[in-house]
């Protein structure tokens, strides 16, 4: 069943030219946002600050839909960096969830669970292997994945014990674990967080000659994601991918593709490796993987692979539960229907055209495949930082990264029309800057 927030829709009907008006009840922040205001403080005041986030104070979401705790509507064009893939309050998601929440939620992993096996088969049987590792988080996907290749490469390749190195990509973004970040290229990430995990190898990403200069006897993964999505939806060379999957199999090394924001029907496939006919050795899950409800990931790869794991090696107290396992059923048997890829195609076209017509006032560029575009600034107009802020205010959630680059990647329920009227925002914001 596709869900496409019909009741927010409505109450935000005759999206065209009643908007470019901003009367009092139109959408976006306004300077009177009392208890917006007394939120923020509450955060600011007993949260870590390690987020700097647009001051919209979520209270209820449906579709492609957020309003804030003072009433105003906005238009999500971020979906939770691809966990709303969904969208918000996806009934046929929210349908398992209570159902799993008036039964039984965590047992841990000391014994089974009814849910635990279905949802691993099922997983396994879309990803076309042949085990899967439940954890929560994307990062802790990504940690897991890299465990599991260091034991690949002990137990299977012969490395010596201590001597095996992973090759990663340059302007990567797995996550912010200190592992994780020992091969970040972030100094906002790495600043102060030393002494770091070694054992990792960069190299920019879309260069196969570097990655073979970098391979060698020692190695055991090559660690990447298919589309960058942190570093502002950077697509790499259409040879680059097939030729790492070359690689990887020509000097038995894994493969191992981060698909946890790219992944799940958000360019328009399954998985964004899809688009070069390439099937890594192990997958990394996350984020729509839990349908906007639960954190729910995983690491997925064939027996020969994961099998490394025994016993005392590994574990989660979390990863798997019954309700994060039922949730994750749900979230594949809607991926099997394709129906959200075939969305993700058809709208994404459309989003890139109109997106690629605002190139020369005030758009230098645009990279996108399916409903994920990145969109870089004319540095000389604004910061992207500045143009997320004022498409707020005009109603439209996006998020800038790297200075002078915004992320579209709305729900895949969006409407053709809900992205008419996000790009005519959008197209404001920029010219109130000119």
């Amino acid at each position: 069943m596709l869900h496409t927030g019909v009741a927010l829709v409505t109450a935000m009907s005759h999206l065209g030219e009643e908007h470019h008006a901003r009367s009092e009840q139109a959408p976006g922040m306004s300077p009177d946002s009392y208890k917006s205001s007394q939120y923020i403080e509450l955060a600011e005041q007993y949260g870590a600050h390690n987020y700097a986030p647009l001051p919209v104070v979520a209270h209820r979401g449906e579709g492609a839909w957020i309003e804030d705790v003072d009433g105003r509507r906005y238009l999500d064009c971020l979906a939770a960096y691809s966990a709303v893939n969904f969208g918000h309050g996806n009934p046929e998601i929210l349908t398992t969830a209570h159902a799993q929440l008036d039964t039984v939620t965590l047992v841990s992993r000391a014994f089974h669970s009814d849910r635990l096996g279905t949802f691993c088969r099922d997983l396994a049987r879309l990803c076309g292997k042949g085990m899967v590792l439940p954890m929560n988080t994307g990062a802790e996907a990504v940690e897991s994945g890299i465990k599991v290749a260091r034991k690949w490469g002990t137990d299977v390749k012969g490395v010596p014990a201590g001597r095996a190195n992973i090759v990663v990509a340059h302007n990567n973004f797995h996550g912010r674990t200190i592992s994780i970040v020992s091969f970040s290229s972030d100094q906002t990430a790495r600043g102060g967080f030393g002494p770091f995990t070694p054992g990792f190898r960069v190299v920019p990403f879309g260069d196969a000659a570097a990655l073979r200069r970098a391979i060698d006897g020692n190695t055991v993964a090559v660690l990447l994601e298919p589309i960058q999505g942190e570093a502002g939806i950077v697509i790499p060379p259409d040879d680059y991918l097939p030729a790492v999957r070359a690689m990887c199999t020509e000097n038995n090394v894994l493969f191992i593709a981060d698909e946890i924001q790219a992944g799940l029907a958000r360019t328009g496939r399954v998985f964004a490796c899809d688009h070069w006919n390439v099937v890594p050795d192990i997958y990394l899950l996350g984020k729509a993987l839990g349908g906007g409800v639960v954190p729910v990931s995983a690491v997925v790869a064939d027996t020969g692979v994961l099998g490394v794991l025994h016993p005392g090696e590994h574990g989660s107290t979390f990863g798997g539960n019954p309700l994060a396992a039922a949730i994750g059923s749900t979230v594949v048997a809607i991926l099997e229907r394709g129906e959200f890829q075939r969305r993700a195609t058809v709208l994404g076209q459309h989003l890139r055209a109109r997106l690629d017509a605002l190139i020369g006032h005030g758009v230098t560029e645009v990279r996108s495949l399916g409903l994920w575009a990145g969109v870089d600034i004319d540095p000389k107009l604004a910061t992207g930082r500045q143009i997320s802020l004022r498409m707020a205010e005009f109603g439209v959630l996006v998020k800038d990264t790297h200075g002078a680059t915004l992320r579209f990647a709305p729900p895949l329920v969006i409407t053709e029309g809900e992205i008419d009227w996000a790009i005519d925002q959008f197209a404001d914001a920029l010219a109130s800057f000119r």
